[in-house]
């Protein structure tokens, strides 16, 4: 996901792709520790993704105060 996608999003968007982003990681991450996963560095995408995310997030709700 890229960061001019995400700025496009209203808080509570950004907020349901967090927790949708956070289950996909934890489920990622136990499939990988059971059987190596193809392409391993979904993992690290996701993180990223995740970061980006509470990035952004931050971002506009100090712009709203």
């Amino acid at each position: 996901m890229k960061t001019s996608e995400i700025t496009e999003m209203t808080i509570n968007e950004i907020e349901e792709r967090l927790d949708a982003e956070k289950q996909e990681l934890s489920r990622i991450s136990l499939n990988h520790h059971i059987s190596p996963l193809e392409n391993p560095m979904k993992i690290r995408h996701t993180r990223r993704n995740i970061a980006r995310l509470l990035t952004i997030l931050r971002q506009k709700q100090l712009n709203e105060k």
